[in-house]
């Protein structure tokens, strides 16, 4: 049985994109639904779930705006509004078909990337504040702020709820393709908590692609983004042990992997790279392709893999790669190689956890068991990830016991 928290975040985007629809005000119905779903978290855990939880939504988030409006004008076409609002919530029949909506509507080309990208996390992902942050690499204070100036923006705008004319998604549609890849990112390994994946996200990333794909059919880097997800996701049962400990790639049971999703995300892909223009998420779907290919972890064209992570850094300038690209580097042509690309990398990723983990596996691929110590553990420091945080305490518990034993 699905969980209440579980339940209302799968509803959250449903009910902003009611509300907004009908009051046409993002940032006070965004206010109004945090109210509405924090009642709820409240309310029905002793006293039980309503009979129809989106319709309860949609109906108290109203009655919030309809206060909103009373106390912040007390003119009389105000409150003829208000009081229209309160006896006619909105329809939340029209609740499905809005998230995409509201993730273009985030994506206005009048924000700068950055804040459009954090704010459609918020308002379609629900993720928190501090999950933003550390997406981006910023301070959860910085990221705070960020949100509340796009929220502002986006009401001074007063822009209809609508999904914008086909000529004009373009303009939005990379940060909308950035947003789905970092809602699936947090949902296959979530920053923080007490599992290493929230399948809720993933899944809701996988289905607005879908969407978006049928919408724009003929675009390379939104099937590349498609099958990049699945192509993933379908080593996802494979990724975890029986108590939900994280399994490596390389240790992987490659029989659990999802072979239907690797055959849709095959035929996307392939399709997509027929068009001759290859960006960045095409790239990254190319590289799952090949490793879903392997039918085991030593068959892995790590040749290939280096070449399109060499791509793929020349034309993000992207930290995040070049430290995977280290990782293909050591397994082409040994640990020396990928630490040589790791030097000057700590700058631009600061205490990054992944840094730390990175570096402790190519330390110890190159025979340093010290310093590979030292770096899982400091890896596991950083990270807030419980089950992320046992396996590195566990690698280098691995290699202290070892080394103490003379193995």
């Amino acid at each position: 049985m699905e969980s209440v928290e579980g339940l209302l975040r799968r509803l959250a985007p449903q009910v902003l994109g009611a509300v907004v629809r009908r009051y046409d005000d993002f940032a006070a119905a965004e206010d109004a639904v945090q109210e509405a779903l924090l009642a709820a978290a409240t309310t029905w855990p002793n006293g039980g779930e309503p009979d129809n939880p989106l319709a309860w939504l949609i109906r108290v988030a109203s009655r919030r705006m309809a206060d909103q409006y009373r106390r912040e004008d007390a003119r009389r076409r105000r409150e003829v509004i208000a009081a229209s609002w309160s006896l006619h919530p909105p329809d939340p029949a029209s609740g499905d078909d809005d998230t995409l909506i509201l993730a273009f509507m985030c994506c206005h080309p009048s924000l700068t990337p950055s804040s459009a990208i954090a704010l459609t996390l918020r308002a379609v992902g629900g993720l928190t504040t501090r999950q933003i942050a550390a997406a981006f690499l910023v301070p959860e204070s910085t990221m705070a702020q960020r949100i509340s100036r796009a929220k502002a923006q986006l009401k001074a705008m007063r822009e209809p709820f609508a999904l914008p004319a086909l000529e004009r998604r373009a303009e939005r549609l990379r940060s909308v393709l950035h947003v789905l890849y970092l809602l699936f990112s947090e949902g296959y390994a979530s920053s923080s908590g007490p599992d290493l994946a929230r399948t809720d996200l993933s899944g809701e990333a996988i289905r607005l692609a879908r969407r978006v794909r049928a919408a724009l059919p003929e675009d390379p880097e939104v099937a590349g983004l498609l099958a990049l997800m699945l192509l993933t996701d379908a080593r996802r049962p494979a990724r975890t042990g029986d108590d939900g400990e994280l399994v490596p790639l390389a240790d992987q049971d490659r029989r659990l992997w999802d072979r239907v999703l690797i055959a849709e995300g095959l035929a996307v892909i392939t399709e997509a790279l027929g068009r001759g223009q290859m960006g960045e998420y095409q790239a990254q779907a190319a590289i799952a392709a090949v490793h879903d290919q392997a039918g085991h972890h030593a068959d892995t064209d790590w040749s290939q893999i280096l070449s399109l992570y060499a791509f793929l850094e020349r034309i993000t300038d992207n930290p995040m790669v070049t430290l995977n690209r280290a990782v293909a580097a050591a397994m082409a042509c040994g640990p020396t190689a990928g630490l040589g690309l790791l030097e000057g990398l700590r700058e631009r990723l600061g205490e990054h956890h992944r840094f730390h983990s990175v570096r402790g596996h190519l330390l110890e691929l190159a025979g340093d068991t010290q310093g590979a110590i030292v770096e899982f553990r400091a890896a596991a420091a950083g990270t807030a990830n419980l089950r992320e945080r046992h396996y590195l305490t566990t690698q280098a518990a691995r290699l202290a016991i070892g080394r103490r034993f003379g193995r």
